[in-house]
């Protein structure tokens, strides 16, 4: 797995899905400044990358859940790793709605979900884990047991962990903030001194550069 962190770490530098800029930082919806930008719905436009993925996902499911009924993704960007999952598993998908639909049956779950069924959630990034376990609850509520959230990417954010941990559900992930440094040092994309800084923004994000 560290190998494979590192390698989708380089994968999204590479493609640009993941930018760093410590110096002019970007500004999030919640008005976070942050060095990072992470768009992982980039990597859908490059087979090998997303096919890299997919086969992460799926190893990591095949340790870890092999009694895995349903493969879950949350909209939109989890769904199109979700299919690719579950089509290298041969397992049903569904996909988790950020609201039940306003018309006809209101769905928030589309898809099949028989109650009982086990489910791993795909999600493509962590930031505070918000949207990620709201979708988690969503299939719980829903009859499904989530036996785990997997994702490309987290932020590592303590809030998001605790959240998940407090939840008692199990997160995964096949790159980290961590790993992306380490290898961003190696590319030449950071400078060494940049690291300290840069790991001072996650421990805490609401302060960086005030």
């Amino acid at each position: 797995m560290l190998n494979l962190s590192e390698t989708i770490a380089r994968s999204l530098l590479q493609i640009g899905a993941i930018s760093l800029r410590p110096d002019q930082p970007f500004t999030w919806t919640s008005g976070i400044k942050s060095p990072i930008y992470c768009d992982n719905r980039l990597t859908i436009s490059y087979p090998e990358i997303r096919s890299l993925i997919a086969e992460g996902f799926a190893s990591v499911i095949r340790e870890f859940y092999p009694q895995v009924q349903v493969i879950a993704g949350t909209a939109t960007a989890g769904i199109p790793h979700a299919a690719f999952v579950a089509e290298k598993l041969h397992l049903p998908m569904i996909y988790v709605r950020d609201k039940a639909k306003g018309h006809g049956k209101e769905n928030l779950i589309e898809g099949v979900l028989k109650p009982g069924q086990k489910v791993v959630l795909i999600e493509d990034l962590i930031s505070t884990g918000g949207s990620s376990l709201k979708a988690a609850l969503g299939v719980k509520e829903a009859g499904g047991e989530v036996l785990a959230t997997l994702a490309i990417f987290t932020y590592q954010f303590a809030q998001a962990e605790q959240a998940f941990a407090e939840k008692e559900i199990p997160l995964r992930t096949l790159s980290n903030y961590t790993s992306l440094l380490e290898t961003a040092v190696k590319q030449g994309a950071i400078q060494e001194k940049d690291v300290a800084y840069l790991q001072s923004w996650r421990e805490n994000p609401q302060q960086f550069g005030k």
